[in-house]
């Protein structure tokens, strides 16, 4: 599958709200009744979620870190770092000295360690091919956002994860990045998919403010780059502590958050 392609159509396009969003008409129920809510698309976010990426990314940020003469950054640090995009994470990693010239040959060195070592040591979480799989079988229109360059989300996705994803996005410089709402708005628009259809999951707190921007439900996996209480903080509606329970949480009769 190639990934991304879907996309080409609607580059340069005004990213509001999707008309199918606005043409869906609510279900009609009775005073009281809880509507019963229908999930057909279901977004991912990529590192933290799908793909643990936190060792070869760490890799990348410390090289360019010691080749630009700057102190390394722990693991943990990095970590922290992560979920807003390759400028904020090399922002965050570099010393606050770091001038602009120095920054952007930190950037660039950071690119090209990252381009060869990208999955080096990244692996799928344990469990997650075998959710994508029961999601298709069981008909869910899958989708992947992130903030990472999108050449690089194609890269991993294709070559990381099974081939079942209708749209897989990554940072673009006509679409704002999460957590501005424009990704999932411009995916569920590409897909002609209601908003209402839709869940996000993720694992940190740029993926809560993404979904809560979109107007979407938001299901928080435990075990990304956030600890349950930083999500809980950060206002997490409901966590799952393994890619099962995304599915039990999907089959169940009750399918908001």
């Amino acid at each position: 599958m190639e990934y991304g392609a879907s996309f080409s159509l609607h580059e340069g396009m005004n990213f509001g709200r999707p008309k199918a969003a606005q043409r869906a008409n609510p279900l009609k129920i009775q005073k009281g009744a809880a509507a019963p809510v229908r999930r057909s698309l279901v977004i991912f976010d990529l590192d933290g979620t799908l793909l643990n990426t936190l060792e070869d990314l760490a890799g990348s940020v410390n090289h360019a870190l010691r080749k630009e003469g700057f102190p390394p950054r722990s693991v943990e640090e990095i970590r922290g770092f992560i979920g807003n995009g390759i400028d904020r994470l090399l922002r965050q990693s570099a010393p606050e000295y770091c001038s602009e010239e120095k920054f952007r040959n930190l950037k660039e060195a950071f690119r090209e360690h990252y381009v060869l070592h990208a999955a080096d040591t990244t692996l799928p979480y344990p469990g997650i091919p075998q959710l994508l799989d029961e999601l298709h079988r069981e008909g869910y229109i899958l989708a992947v956002i992130s903030n990472k360059k999108d050449s690089a989300v194609r890269s991993l996705c294709s070559s990381l994860l099974p081939p079942l994803f209708h749209a897989v996005l990554g940072e673009k410089a006509n679409i704002p990045r999460k957590p501005a709402p424009d990704m999932v708005f411009h995916t569920a628009d590409v897909l002609k998919i209601p908003l209402r259809q839709a869940l996000y999951v993720g694992d940190s707190d740029v993926d809560i403010l993404t979904a809560q921007n979109a107007g979407i439900p938001c299901l928080s996996v435990t075990w990304g780059y956030r600890t349950k209480q930083q999500l809980l903080l950060a206002g997490a509606k409901k966590t799952v502590d393994s890619p099962a329970e995304i599915l039990q949480f999907l089959s169940s009769a009750e399918r908001t958050v």
